[in-house]
């Protein structure tokens, strides 16, 4: 094929594309106009958490997951569309979404890739800020942290929920990718690295593989370790890449934790409880009389009604000396009749039990890309 006859080729299909981008604009003016009809089909609602329906979201994402045959990733699929749904939603009035900050950490890259980039997200420093912030309605959600793959549960947010009216009505979970962020050439010249606790545990056999002369200096968060590291090129953060796009740091080594499958689940606070969406997850707080088979006794009914439990942990319930509280996650949803069966068992053998959240189970496509630790 000639030069002219190579051109004529890429004009047209350079044509065919503009086509489609004319199209695809008018068929998302379309969907927005038609989500703000959804919306306010009930009258003019005062607030955007009025509006804002997990259980439909979810069930488009899978939707979408489901019909997606390539050249796109579903990961790729699935975040186009979740904009789309954002910027739909935000014609309202954009949701404010308070997270586990600061900037640049990955419980913010978590609210992003739950809420799309159509929200107002307010930075926080502590989980209880978070919980205070969405109890109080200064924000219509919150995200923190609940657990790590290879680090295990986040204590402080299960300690929240004992005193808490909030209810969890979602989850995330992301793969987490460390990354050496630092002005230095080589490894020699690092005197010092700065992460959270977490990203150095989870990173510790890279680091004294590769940098055992270096001073490791557990900070606040990963993003306060960027921040630290800007301006000392004597000095190395482990972070992700929003962190190293914030803060103007190179990345000079990628995906260095100890784990290639390391993930992070958060949950998603609010002030109420949502519909099935069909593929769900149920959080109970649990607390039994005291005696023998506790346990058994509280577990029991789930077995009975071949309701399946995925997750238990265990914490001091704060109420009395050597007295715990469990924290179960069971497949299905509070409504679903095997589950409400299940519960009402329960509640005949337990002195506490307590819905947590039904939600829907968070929708994985492979990997999300960079980021940091839990915090």
């Amino acid at each position: 094929m000639n030069d002219k006859a190579g051109q004529d080729v890429l004009d047209q299909v350079r044509s065919r594309i503009d086509a489609l981008d004319e199209k695809i604009q008018e068929l998302i003016s379309e969907r927005a106009r038609l989500a703000f009809d959804a919306g306010t089909s009930k009258g003019r609602l005062p607030h955007a958490v009025d509006y804002y329906r997990p259980e439909r979201e979810a069930q488009v994402l899978r939707s979408v997951q489901s019909r997606n045959h390539g050249p796109l990733s579903d990961a790729e699929m699935l975040r186009l569309f979740r904009e789309i749904m954002s910027a739909c939603l935000a014609q309202q009035e954009p949701l404010k979404v308070a997270y586990l900050g600061p900037e640049g950490t990955f419980t913010q890259q978590a609210v992003f890739t739950h809420f799309g980039h159509s929200v107002h997200a307010l930075s926080h420093s502590g989980i209880d800020e978070v919980f205070e912030q969405v109890q109080s309605a200064e924000a219509d959600f919150g995200v923190v942290p609940i657990e790590n793959s290879s680090q295990g549960v986040v204590s402080h947010t299960l300690d929240m929920f004992l005193n808490s009216d909030l209810k969890i009505c979602g989850e995330i979970e992301l793969r987490i990718h460390h990354n050496l962020l630092t002005h230095a050439r080589t490894l020699d010249q690092i005197e010092r690295i700065y992460s959270h606790q977490q990203s150095l545990s989870q990173c510790k056999t890279w680091i004294r593989a590769h940098l055992p002369q270096a001073e490791v200096i557990a900070v606040s968060s990963n993003a306060e370790a960027a921040r630290r590291v800007r301006n000392a090129p004597d000095a190395a953060a482990i972070a992700g890449r929003p962190a190293a796009e914030i803060y103007g740091l190179p990345v000079l080594f990628a995906t260095i934790e100890d784990h290639p499958d390391n993930s992070t689940r958060f949950l998603v606070l609010g002030r109420r409880l949502f519909p099935p969406s069909g593929h769900d997850k149920t959080t109970l707080l649990l607390a039994g009389r005291e005696g023998p088979g506790l346990l058994y006794k509280l577990l029991e009914p789930f077995h009975h009604h071949q309701v399946n439990m995925t997750r238990i942990e265990s914490r001091p319930s704060k109420l009395g000396k050597w007295e715990y509280v469990f924290f179960v996650d069971i497949e299905g949803h509070a409504e679903d009749e095997t589950v409400a069966r299940a519960l009402a068992d329960l509640a005949k053998v337990s002195k506490l039990s307590k819905v947590l959240g039904s939600y829907p189970r968070a929708v994985m496509a492979g990997d999300e890309g960079g980021g940091d630790s839990v915090d």
